[in-house]
C-alpha cells in the first residue's frame, strides 16, 4: 500500500488553532477572531497541502523496530511500545508547502500577533492534512483484511529520535514527490510539515498506549497545565 495526493482545504480548523493559542474554553475577543479570519484567508490562497505514504512489514529486534526492505531502524523504547504487536507500519509525511512558511515570515516582519495566529492556524491545518491522509489509508486497509491501526507517532515523541528524518523522507521519496526535506538539524523544511509512523495490527489497539505518558513534553506542556491535552 502506498499513495501520494493533494488536499483541498476549504477552511482551516480555527477551533483547534484557538486551543493551540491557549484559549481553552475561553471565548476569543473580537480582535483575535478578526485576525483568525484574515490569516485563514491569506493561508488558503497560497498553501498547497499534500501527503505521501508507504506501508512496510516490520520486525522487532534488539536494537529497535526494523522496517523491512529498507535500511530504516526505528529506535527507542517508546516507538517499540507503540508498535508492539504490529505486523506492519505506514510511514506518512504531510506538508502545507513553502507558501505557509512564507506567509508566517511576512507577518513576522510587520505584525507579530498576526504571525502567531497564522502559525497556529498552519499547525492546525497540517493536522487536517494528516487526517485526510489517514482517511485514505483507512479506506485502503480493507484490501488487507481485518487490520487495526494505531494513532500517529512522530519522530521527537518520547525517546523516538529526530535523526531519522532524512532517511525517513528519502524512503518516501518525499523531496521529489511533495517537496519535503530535512535540514542538517533534522528540522523539516517546509516547517509546517509532519512525519509519522502508524502501526498496523491484527489485534485491537489498547487505548492505554496513547496519551501524555510517552510524550517528551509532558513535564512542560501548557495543555497539561490547563488540564487539557494536545489531541494525540
Amino acid at each position: 500500500m502506498k499513495g501520494c495526493g493533494s488536499v483541498v482545504l476549504e477552511e482551516l480548523d480555527k477551533r483547534e488553532a484557538l486551543r493551540y493559542m491557549g484559549f481553552g474554553s475561553s471565548a476569543p475577543d473580537p480582535g483575535t477572531l478578526a485576525l483568525l479570519e484574515e490569516c485563514e484567508k491569506r493561508l488558503l490562497r497560497v498553501i498547497k497541502p499534500c501527503f505521501v505514504y508507504r506501508c512496510f512489514d516490520i520486525k522487532a529486534g534488539n536494537e529497535g523496530v526494523e522496517v523491512l526492505n529498507t535500511d530504516l531502524l526505528l529506535r527507542g523504547k517508546d516507538i517499540g511500545s507503540h508498535l508492539s504487536g504490529c505486523c506492519k507500519c505506514i510511514l506518512l509525511a504531510s506538508t502545507l508547502s513553502m507558501q505557509a512558511d512564507a506567509v508566517i515570515r511576512q507577518y513576522e516582519a510587520v505584525d507579530m500577533a498576526a504571525a502567531f495566529v497564522a502559525d497556529m492556524l498552519a499547525s492546525a491545518a497540517v493536522e487536517q492534512v494528516c487526517e485526510r491522509a489517514e482517511d485514505r489509508i483507512t479506506a485502503e486497509l480493507t484490501e488487507f483484511g481485518d487490520l487495526y491501526r494505531t494513532w500517529r507517532f512522530s519522530p521527537g515523541y518520547g525517546d523516538f529520535p529526530l535523526d531519522i528524518q532524512g532517511k525517513f523522507l528519502d524512503i518516501l521519496d518525499a523531496p521529489k514527490r511533495i517537496g519535503l526535506c530535512a535540514n542538517v538539524n533534522n528540522i523539516l523544511i517546509p516547517r509546517k510539515s509532519v512525519t509519522a509512523v502508524i502501526g498496523l495490527s491484527e489485534e485491537k489497539i489498547p487505548r492505554a498506549r496513547q496519551g501524555c505518558s510517552i510524550c517528551n513534553m509532558r513535564d512542560t506542556c501548557g495543555f497539561r497545565k490547563r488540564g487539557d491535552h494536545c489531541g494525540a
